[in-house]
């Protein structure tokens, strides 16, 4: 069996990954900022041989059309902010502080009602997969700061 010290790390891995994806959507947000997106929706459509008048193309397409650079701005400044939360709690759980266990227990927690309501609404491998995958971020850091707990006790006595 791995040391939970492993788990942890690989939590920490995990949310870096995460911080990295939402990093390339900010990027993405920020490049396509001033375009015509409209446009590039089409396009993108097109690409993907889809219908763009069935019903989840033409939302898509509506959607570009409809967005503003402000809006935009708003999404890349947020896609950033996430970015960021996630790089400090992954370099805290690598480093196995125990504030970076509490938060990234809390963290995955919120998701997981989110979640079942979209498994709920239409079950999907991937939401089934994210749903497992922040039980388990709940689960190990839980576990983590119970052990550490025991720990402190311990060296207390």
């Amino acid at each position: 069996m791995k040391k939970p010290r492993n788990y942890i790390r690989a939590v920490a891995i995990f949310q870096a990954f995460e911080g990295f994806l939402a990093l390339a959507a900010a990027s993405g947000f920020f490049l396509l900022l001033g375009k015509d997106l409209d446009t590039i929706a089409q396009q993108l459509v097109q690409h993907a041989h889809l219908n763009p008048a069935s019903h989840y193309p033409n939302i898509f397409i509506t959607a570009a059309d409809h967005m503003e650079n402000a809006k935009f701005t708003l999404l890349a400044l947020g896609a950033i902010a996430y970015s960021l939360f996630r790089f400090v709690e992954a370099y805290g759980l690598y480093r196995q502080a125990a504030w970076a266990e509490v938060l990234a227990a809390f963290s995955s927690a919120i998701y997981v009602p989110i979640e079942v309501i979209a498994i709920i609404q239409h079950v999907s491998l991937t939401s089934v997969g994210v749903l497992i995958l922040n039980i388990a971020v709940v689960v190990i850091t839980v576990l983590a700061l119970v052990r550490q707990r025991k720990v402190k006790e311990k060296d207390a006595t």
